[in-house]
Order: structure tokens, then sequence, then C-alpha cells
């Protein structure tokens, strides 16, 4: 099973999803080179309070771009560390919105992450729609209405030492797709570990070492405008 995270068919849809809740000039993104290869992007979000934000990067300015990372909305800098010399790297940000389920706590078994031993995750493990749990009735994009086209009735189970499938009821009727979200016990935050299709409600998640004890969460979500690009061009290698 694919240990993590966003498939390129799903990072496809992260790229091609549209979103009308803020314009490019609520966001202010700059792009610093801070050593020959690595570049510091800070932003500053004047929209409304998202759930956080996607880095996207390119080396031409018309893309393709590639998501670097989804971060938590009191991030507001990302480092892109030990890149290409002598290329010119093209950098966007968005916000993303929407309503998370109920956190549920997970305890694995001891046990470290054997690839063959797991060779048939997938067959439990792919995202999937399955019946009795697509409700759709809810407009998350409604700030009066969003909280309830949040994901209910979140329930784990243990599939091994190191996997979980997770299933959920979906209730958003407008959703872009759904994250899966975890926040190790000694972490600070939650992390976006898979993006999953709309109308998806069971997924499956092979964890991390220092994921045995975990919150998990999923939340239906809708992305805002890009912001304008920023660029910065790298120099010789150290």
């Amino acid at each position: 099973m694919m240990r993590r995270l966003l498939a390129a068919a799903l990072l496809l849809a992260a790229l091609t999803a549209c979103g009308t809740t803020t314009s490019a000039a609520d966001i202010r993104l700059t792009a610093t080179l801070v050593t020959p290869v690595d570049v510091t992007l800070t932003w500053h979000d004047d929209g409304p309070a998202p759930a956080g934000h996607v880095v996207e990067y390119a080396t031409h300015d018309g893309g393709p771009y590639t998501v670097l990372g989804f971060v938590v909305a009191a991030q507001t800098s990302y480092r892109h560390q030990n890149i290409m010399p002598h290329t010119t790297f093209y950098y966007r940000v968005r916000p993303y919105y929407g309503p998370a389920s109920e956190a549920v706590d997970v305890t694995l078994p001891p046990g470290a992450y054997d690839d063959d031993a797991h060779a048939d995750d997938q067959a439990w493990a792919a995202p999937r729609a399955e019946p009795g749990r697509n409700r759709a009735d809810q407009a998350i994009r409604a700030p009066d209405a969003a909280a309830s086209g949040a994901p209910t009735d979140l329930a784990p189970t243990v599939m091994n030492d190191n996997g979980v499938r997770l299933t959920w009821v979906d209730h958003a009727r407008d959703e872009d797709g759904y994250l899966m979200e975890i926040k190790a016990a000694d972490a600070e935050d939650f992390q976006v570990v898979q993006v999953l299709d709309p109308r998806v409600n069971a997924c499956g998640v092979a964890t991390l070492p220092d994921e045995k004890r975990a919150a998990y969460r999923v939340r239906a979500f809708y992305y805002g405008d890009r912001s304008a690009i920023a660029h910065a061009t790298t120099g010789g290698p150290p």
C-alpha cells in the first residue's frame, strides 16, 4: 500500500479544482532566495479565515504546478530546500475551507512496517464511496450552513499493526473533496495525509512510526482562489 500520501490523480484534482471564496489579491505571497538552492515563501491572507493553505510550485510560469504541501492556517511560511540550481521556480498559495468531523483516537499494536506483510493492503485501503453513507444534502460553501456539512460518524478499524481503515457519513453536496488529517500523540496540530475525491466515505491509512497513537479526522473541503505567482531564481550549488 502506498504509505502516504497524495496520489497523482488526486493532486491533479487539487491543482484544477475551482473555488470562488477569495480573490488572488487577498493573499500576498513573497518568494525569497535564502541560500543558492533554498527558497523561503511567506504570505499574508486577508481573506476569510481558512482551514489551511496549499503551497504549489512549477518550473515554468504556466505550469504544470505540483503541490508541495497542505499547511495549517497558522503557518504563514514554507521553505523549499535543496532545489535545482540555476532554475527559476514559480510559486502560488491557495486557501482551502470546510468543516471537519469530530476527531477519533486510535492506538495501534506494536510492530514496525513491513512492505511484504502489507502487500495486499490496497484491497481494504483504497478510497471508495460505500452505499448508505452518502447523504450529501448540505452546502459547505454557505457560511451559515457549513458546519452542518461536516462528516459525521467517523469510525476507525485497526487492520494491522500499521494500518487503519476509516469510514464516515458524507453530508456535503458541494465539496471539492475530502482531506484525511492525522495528529500524532506528540504533534502540535493535525496534518493532511490524504486528499480524496468528492463523495468518498471510506479509506485506509498506513501509519508512520510516530503515529502508533494518533487522532484522526476527516474534512469536507473546497478551494479558494490562488495567490498571484511569486518567483525566485536559484544560483549554483553550494
